[in-house]
């Protein structure tokens, strides 16, 4: 056994130098828009053939670089410890884009080399509090300035980390996986977990205070945000048609004075201006209230550290408007929607800043709303860290733990009414009506249900829509039951065969799902898989789950006493023959 340790170890080391070989070479061919399929293919295969050993002969985790020693203890490899998330710096490497273009988001300089500072806190008494303001009311003297920051910002050399691109291909790092975590050799994602607020809250941050040092009366400068559920605010800002913040990798048909989609589905929905707000405001209730009363729901699932720490089940808000919005803003004439409508590249349109800053306040406005009640309070979560550059070109170290209080980051959100609380949806038709038709077809028609909730190894494919009838583990639950448990519509085995825009909606005792949409009460949800724009060298992602609240929505259509539901999958722009779901089932979370 030795001796095969040790020929395993000699051949892994082998395989490394030549990676690495290939790495650099890859690099330079890039750099110079040389051919890349050759160099990229045998890099393949040289990780995958490193990523096929290493489970054989590791004996303890991947070593951190001296620079970025953590404070915390190295797990043990058979017992689990607390082990925060964070990068591992010296590991980053290709991206892919429509299977053949490269893509190295990579700083020039890998980021190991150099020292890091812990984030500090601004001083209250030398830092006012800047206030996020609506892009829709600002005036043009705001705009002027920020219009030459950014500009200046643009013409900072690629070795800036400061430099616009350089800010973008933050976001194209953290989401195509090229860093590995830390003591792990498992890739590093943002999306699709809990990370997905405070990382981007941590990266608009740094992204607010590198453009307030380039103007000389930055000291009250803060983002403003696209604010896509409030009526006056469903609009791409006409801003962002000027100078600057132009961005031509957009669909042309989706600028001002277009309404927002913010359920795209990757087709237009032909509603009118009025119909189309109303429905935006029915589904932000539903996606803030409604579906989001457990913190899982709302924030992502436990996104741990290690090979089997992962997890692919977004919340509510990050489905849709986020993922929704990105696909609406980036180019329908370009592949993957680029710029905003790919993961690696949309940051490189400034919108993106504005989206995710509304997107930022919506987490404060659903804390408040719940009175910080659900916050998260794993230690894991909040020691979870990732580096960011500062104003000063500084490497700073910030944790999860120092984002949860935006008045001590020195910044507020200007207050605004919210028209979707009171936007609570109705049913399409009287429930009692509707559940009498759906058994009716039920006894005359065995094929218009499947048959059974789990649909077996290999899933089954949404090609059209699925209708089944879900049974509910309780029935009849007391008024204190359904405080203390959500009732919760679980899709799970959820798999997305090609690097594609793929989505669909979930409707419970819906009668024609032809002729409703999320204004109407029946509307349980809805996935929405955003392209990453790269293709991984490692083996596949886990499958995803979508976990929907759904205990106000069956007392609304009075089914919270029924022994199962009916539940349609419906297929959103022709993009279901990508998709695959393994089943459905009922749970509940505390």
């Amino acid at each position: 056994m030795d001796q095969i340790i040790r020929w395993a170890v000699a051949a892994l080391l082998g395989l490394v130098f030549v990676g690495l070989t290939f790495n650099r070479i890859s690099r330079t061919a890039t750099e110079s828009g040389l051919p890349y399929s050759l160099f990229g293919d045998i890099q393949d295969s040289v990780i995958g053939t490193v990523n096929g050993l290493w489970p054989w002969i590791r004996t303890r985790p991947v070593a951190p670089s001296p620079t970025l020693r953590p404070n915390q203890t190295t797990p043990h490899h058979h017992h689990r410890q607390f082990v925060p998330l964070s990068p591992n710096l010296t590991t980053c490497h290709l991206s892919y884009s429509r299977q053949v273009l490269p893509v190295y988001c990579c700083p020039p300089k890998p980021e190991s080399e150099e020292p890091f500072i812990d984030f500090e806190f601004p001083d209250p008494e030398t830092h006012r509090v800047r206030i996020r303001r609506p892009v829709h009311k600002l005036d043009r003297a705001f705009i002027s300035k920020y219009q030459k920051a950014l500009a200046k910002m643009k013409s900072l050399p690629l070795n800036d980390p400061r430099n616009f691109m350089r800010q973008a291909n933050i976001h194209c790092i953290f989401c195509t996986g090229a860093y590995n975590q830390m003591h792990s050799n498992s890739p590093l994602n943002i999306h699709r977990s809990w990370l997905f607020f405070p990382f981007h809250r941590m990266m608009i941050y740094f992204h607010e205070r590198i453009l307030a040092s380039f103007m000389d009366d930055g000291d009250d400068f803060a983002l403003p945000y696209w604010n896509w559920d409030n009526p006056e605010g469903m609009l791409l800002p006409k801003m962002y048609m000027n100078g600057s913040f132009f961005d031509t990798e957009r669909d042309q048909s989706h600028v001002y004075p277009s309404v927002a989609d913010i359920n795209f589905g990757g087709v237009e929905s032909g509603l009118s201006d009025k119909d189309q707000i109303e429905t935006n405001l029915r589904f932000m209730y539903h996606q803030m209230i409604s579906g989001a009363k457990r913190t899982e729901l709302f924030m992502g699932c436990a996104y741990r550290s290690g090979e089997n720490g992962s997890c692919n089940g977004p919340g509510t808000i990050e489905l849709a408007p986020h993922n929704a919005l990105h696909t609406w803003v980036g180019s329908n004439l370009n592949p993957q929607r680029e710029n905003m409508g790919t993961f690696y590249a949309a940051a490189r349109d400034p919108v993106f800043y504005a989206h995710h800053s509304n997107i930022d306040r919506l987490w404060e406005v659903w804390r408040d709303l719940n009175e910080h009640k659900l916050d998260i309070h794993d230690p894991e979560w909040l020691d979870s860290h990732f580096f960011f550059h500062d104003e000063k070109l500084r490497l700073v170290r910030i944790r999860i733990r120092d984002v949860l209080n935006i008045s001590k980051l020195g910044y507020a959100y200007e207050p605004i009414d919210h028209a979707w609380v009171n936007a609570r949806p109705m049913p399409s038709m009287p429930p009692n009506i509707a559940r009498q038709i759906l058994q009716q077809k039920k006894q005359q028609t065995l094929q218009y249900f499947v048959q059974k909730q789990d649909f077996g190894p290999k899933g089954r494919r949404l090609s059209t829509n699925v209708r089944l009838e879900v049974e509910r583990p309780k029935k009849q639950r007391s008024r204190e039951e359904k405080i203390r448990e959500e009732e919760v519509l679980v899709v799970y085995g959820i798999e997305v065969v090609r690097d594609v825009y793929a989505k669909f909606d979930v409707f419970v005792n819906a009668v024609n799902v032809n002729t409703i949409g999320a204004e109407s009460r029946e509307f349980a949800g809805t996935f929405v898989n955003v392209q990453k724009g790269v293709r991984h060298v490692k083996k596949r992602s886990s499958p995803a789950i979508l976990k929907l609240g759904i205990s106000e929505l069956l007392e609304d259509l009075e089914a919270d006493e029924d022994e199962s539901i009916f539940v349609t999958l419906v297929p959103r722009g022709g993009t279901g023959e990508n998709i695959f779901v393994g089943g459905v089932r009922i749970e509940y979370i505390h």
